[in-house]
């Protein structure tokens, strides 16, 4: 039996792509094995978002070809979309970028056939929304769902538009056909995830991303449904109160704010203001109190003064965050960004980003207070200690003696330390 085995770096839609693939390779009659090991085909799911990603994604082509010589080498995702002559010549069997993994074994056998590497690398800019599947989640309670392609803002500092091509959705009928799979399985949530689920259905004919979560939500063994990552602009009263009625959404808010300071916002080319963004999460917090608002943040973006950097510091302890997400500013040739005049040195750098990282750990440690002594419904994923361990709706990590893997029972929080929640079953 052929062996295959997956890297997949980067972002939760690359991690879907991956299963989807994987899923083909298992149809075929390959034997998944682990990427320690010998294989007859790795395939290395790529990422070039920042630079240690892109680094990584050389690293793991080039530790693939150590372990088996031999082995037929698979490129996707996105340094595959942007370099795929490069690694043709570098000795990769199949180059399939952001289009095609669902005819990855096809097209692996052609290339094997013809004894000639192969790239099946499409123009994004003419191409639909490509319906993957994945029957098999190897996830005992939670699966992503992904419901959109493709970005077209063209924020300052982001390579993704060129490599993820344009919008496309998935359109709601299929996300609820893959919705009654999950369930089938046994699966009882649902994240549901995209390059830039803002956009969801601006492509299709009057689906709107309201519609894709009700279509997530709609099969009865559904526990809940957790969105991944909007921007502050699809946040409107409407939106709000339409959401409000899903009973099944996670009151977990992922609003991507990367600085916050108007000044930088607007050389980010980020299409909206401190202002406009903090009105989104009052918008949240009113038709979900107690919410759980996460963000991403830029640390020395081009240009960033220390007066910016403050301001993003107090906007972000203004708003009471529960979780941030800081990334240095990475430099990707291509962006606007790059170009740009006062480009920041790594110390410079990494310092504001240890900064932020400190206010991270301030906000997130002040949200997980106010839930102490709270009853919440956990949905427990992991088995260990005599116990399990699980996630609120709001996603905080929570151990219970006495629950197992797929309960969802009610846990009153006793304790918290290192970032997770000691509970008491029935509490």
């Amino acid at each position: 039996m052929k062996r295959v085995t997956f890297y997949t770096l980067g972002c939760k839609v690359n991690q879907y792509d991956s299963e989807a693939m994987l899923e083909c390779f298992l149809k075929a009659g390959y034997k998944s094995v682990d990427f320690s090991e010998i294989a007859d085909v790795y395939v290395i799911n790529t990422c070039i978002v920042t630079a240690t990603g892109e680094k990584k994604s050389r690293q793991m082509i080039r530790r693939a070809k150590r372990q088996n010589p031999d082995a037929a080498i698979v490129v996707a995702g996105c340094l595959a979309q942007r370099e795929a002559e490069k690694l043709l010549a570098q000795g990769v069997t199949l180059v399939i970028g952001n289009a095609n993994r669902g005819k990855v074994v096809e097209l692996l056998e052609s290339a094997r056939q013809s004894e000639k590497a192969l790239s099946a690398v499409e123009n994004l800019t003419r191409t639909n929304y490509e319906e993957l599947t994945v029957s098999g989640h190897f996830d005992r309670t939670r699966a992503a769902l992904k419901i959109q392609e493709g970005c077209d803002r063209f924020c300052s500092y982001c390579i993704i538009p060129y490599v993820r091509g344009g919008i496309r959705s998935r359109k709601v009928d299929d996300i609820r056909h893959e919705a009654y799979r999950i369930e089938k399985q046994g699966l009882q949530e649902i994240v549901l995830t995209g390059i830039h689920l803002t956009s969801y259905g601006r492509d299709l004919d009057g689906e709107t991303l309201v519609e894709a979560i009700r279509a997530a939500a709609f099969p009865e063994g559904i526990k809940r449904v957790r969105l991944g990552s909007l921007e502050p602009v699809v946040v409107t009263e409407g939106f709000a109160q339409e959401l409000s009625q899903i009973p099944e959404l996670c009151p977990q808010f992922h609003l991507a704010l990367q600085s916050g300071s108007d000044s930088v916002l607007f050389r980010m080319r980020r299409r909206y203001t401190t202002e406009e963004f903090s009105h989104a999460v009052a918008i949240l917090r009113r038709f979900f109190p107690g919410c759980a608002i996460t963000t991403d943040l830029i640390a020395g973006f081009p240009g960033e003064t220390e007066e910016e950097h403050q301001q993003s510091l107090a906007f972000c302890k203004a708003i009471g965050f529960s979780r941030i997400h800081v990334f240095p500013y990475s430099k990707r040739e291509g962006t606007l960004a790059a170009k740009m005049p006062s480009q920041l040195d790594r110390k410079t750098k990494e310092r504001r980003a240890r900064e932020l990282i400190g206010l991270q750990e301030e906000l997130s440690f002040n949200y997980a207070r106010t839930l102490l002594g709270t009853t919440q419904e956990v949905l427990f994923e992991n088995d260990r200690d005599g116990g399990a361990e699980g996630y609120t709706p709001t996603y905080m990590r929570v151990f219970a003696k006495g629950a197992k893997s797929g309960d969802i029972i009610k846990v009153k929080l006793v304790n918290y330390q290192d970032e997770r929640f000691t509970g008491e079953i029935g509490g």
